[in-house]
């Protein structure tokens, strides 16, 4: 009987080549994404001094919605994570979307973090 990789550790695989390629710098630091099944987490990580410089979840106080798994939670995230971004003297970031597809709720993070005055 063959038995079928989870898909999260398929989406770990997919993470780990990226990551041996993409890092993010000073001037251009990582614009990173985790998604779980309640909520969604978004960090600009600056990866060569190790240094989270700006975050936000659905869990932060400033999102207060009714639900926090969809997409207008990721898109109140994103706009959050760049309005802290931005506040910090960061304009480009580089996307690294963890492995998932470029789809939902990636996406519309991505999107409104682009909408509010992140480049990448």
């Amino acid at each position: 009987m063959i038995t079928k990789p989870d898909k999260n550790a398929v989406r770990k695989k997919r993470h780990g080549r990226v990551r041996a390629k993409l890092s993010g710098t000073a001037q251009r630091p990582r614009l990173n994404v985790f998604r779980s099944n309640q909520h969604i987490y978004a960090q600009v990580i600056d990866d060569v001094n190790g240094l989270t410089l700006a975050s936000a979840s659905t869990m932060d106080k400033e999102v207060s919605l009714d639900a926090t798994s969809n997409v207008a939670a990721a898109t109140a995230v994103g706009t959050l994570v760049a309005k802290r971004a931005v506040e910090k003297g960061v304009k480009e970031v580089v996307f690294d979307r963890g492995g998932y597809l470029y789809h939902g709720r990636v996406k519309a993070l991505a999107e409104a973090a682009r909408e509010a005055g992140l480049e990448f």
